[in-house]
């Protein structure tokens, strides 16, 4: 059949943003059909917003704190409306300098508003706002539509007030209480934050600790500085039912107790946009979790990709990318490529950060891998010890032989270190390369070379030593490296 179109894109999120991007500057002639906003997620309701609020959530911490930098503690009043605004500013200037459609438009996509859904494999229908369609059809469609909070079904939660990410950033009254229904990484983020800006913050998750796919000791080395700065937990919480509670909320939990809230934040995982995609007309398989795809995007159907939130793999900002980038790489420049899940890096935006990447010490147990955790406290780090921020520790999991294979940070930049630490996995950088890089000194990424060095100590064997001395005839003690001291 004829198509209008070389490649179209469903959805104008990151993935979608990506996706259509290559494509266009490839010559192929692409469309990107959006509902709402190009944006999506991450410039309205989550990454941006969220890190807004938190860094002016830990410039009132600094200045409340002050006297850990031998300055005077001077506690900020919060002007919550004004902080919002400013954070919905900040929301409109990504917007206007990155997404907006005269931006997106100027790369060669056509920008096309509308609600798609699949008329067949080839061809889907756009509505537009006024009620008006049009179809267009396409030799390649790639779905891009995200996802959305997933609200749990709590037996009176409907009809009471309570905000998620997509809502939260729109209020306008900063809360007495938050209650934070869930430990994942929303929920923890915001946590800290509404409690660094003034409010009293509970949060319940039925889990039995925060951050589950996270290192255990660091997660709970990072709860305990929430609990410290007076965030309260309440885990093994099964929430039975809801109640109005004044103007707000009320959760009755399992245990008896009730927890009311000015404001309820459910955070308690997301769930793929597509509805009204009208999939099966397409014959595209999918289930309740996402869009099924390949390890090149590819879907059920040859000509179909799919990327980002809605294929139910991943729900970071930066694997929405590396998706589209894979998808369309071959969708329409027939190069393979497939999805790296071995180095997926992630991190939550707390203070400290808690960071994550490869392989952790659970998985290689479970696959029966032989490896040995290198550590570098962030008490040992100058830098850390320069800024007063020592909680956290850096630990890279290798084999005897220095092969990297996964790492866990807790600390001050912990995202940024474990961007290396990511780059390193995916050049096949040893841990005697990591080691042997010159790193500036005093930085935090100097930890990641400190931690690398302890690969290095560990070659120093009491046997190694003796042959040393031995060999060279050096007169000096034998003093070998006691396993799991850090040097």
């Amino acid at each position: 059949m004829e198509t209008t179109h070389d490649l179209i894109v469903i959805g104008g999120g990151s993935a979608g943003l990506t996706a259509s991007g290559i494509a266009a500057g490839v010559g192929a002639k692409t469309a990107l059909v959006e509902a709402e906003r190009l944006g999506g997620d991450c410039t309205w309701t989550g990454c941006v917003p969220s890190k807004t609020l938190l860094h002016a959530a830990h410039v009132a911490h600094q200045s409340a704190t002050a006297s850990r930098a031998g300055l005077t503690d001077t506690p900020v009043d919060v002007d919550f409306a004004g902080l919002m605004r400013h954070v919905r500013a900040l929301r409109e200037h990504v917007y206007d300098e990155a997404d907006a459609p005269r931006v997106v438009e100027a790369t060669g996509v056509e920008v096309v508003p509308g609600r798609a859904r699949f008329l067949d494999p080839h061809t889907v229908e756009i509505t537009r706002e006024s009620g008006e369609t049009e179809r267009i059809s396409g030799r390649k469609i790639l779905i891009a539509t995200g996802g959305r909070p997933r609200v749990p079904d709590i037996p009176g939660l409907d009809g009471l007030p309570f905000v998620t990410s997509e809502t939260l950033f729109e209020i306008t009254e900063q809360p007495r209480h938050l209650v934070v229904l869930g430990a994942g990484p929303i929920g923890i983020e915001m946590a800290q934050a509404f409690r660094r800006l003034g409010s009293d913050v509970t949060v319940i998750d039925r889990g039995d600790r925060i951050l589950s796919k996270d290192d255990p000791d660091l997660a709970r080395m990072l709860q305990s500085v929430l609990e410290a700065e007076g965030v309260r937990f309440c885990f093994g919480a099964d929430v039975e039912r809801a109640e109005r509670d004044g103007a707000g909320a009320a959760l009755m939990l399992g245990t008896g107790e009730r927890i009311a809230a000015d404001l309820l934040l459910v955070a308690t995982g997301r769930m793929p946009n597509t509805e009204t995609l009208e999939l099966d007309a397409a014959g595209v398989a999918h289930t309740q979790t996402g869009i099924t795809v390949d390890k090149a995007g590819r879907t059920s159907v040859r000509h179909i990709y799919a990327a980002g939130d809605v294929t139910g793999q991943f729900a970071l900002t930066h694997m929405s990318e590396h998706t589209a980038k894979v998808a369309v790489t071959n969708a329409v420049l027939h190069v393979p490529a497939s999805i790296d899940v071995q180095h997926v890096p992630w991190a939550t935006y707390t203070s400290p950060e808690l960071a994550h990447v490869g392989a952790g010490p659970d998985d290689l147990d479970r696959a029966g891998t032989a490896y040995t955790t290198f550590r570098f406290p962030y008490s040992k780090l100058d830098r850390a010890i320069t800024e007063g921020e020592t909680t956290g520790e850096i630990r890279i999991h290798a084999t005897r032989w220095g092969r990297i294979l996964g790492a866990d940070v807790l600390g001050a930049r912990a995202g940024d270190l474990v961007g290396e630490i990511a780059v390193a996995m995916r050049a096949g950088v040893s841990m005697n390369a990591l080691s042997s890089t010159i790193h500036p000194y005093p930085t935090y990424s100097l930890g990641v070379r400190r931690a690398a060095d302890q690969w290095i100590v560990g070659l120093r064997t009491e046997r190694v030593v003796r042959a040393a001395r031995w060999i060279f005839g050096y007169r000096g003690p034998v003093i070998p490296h006691v396993p799991g001291e850090v040097v």
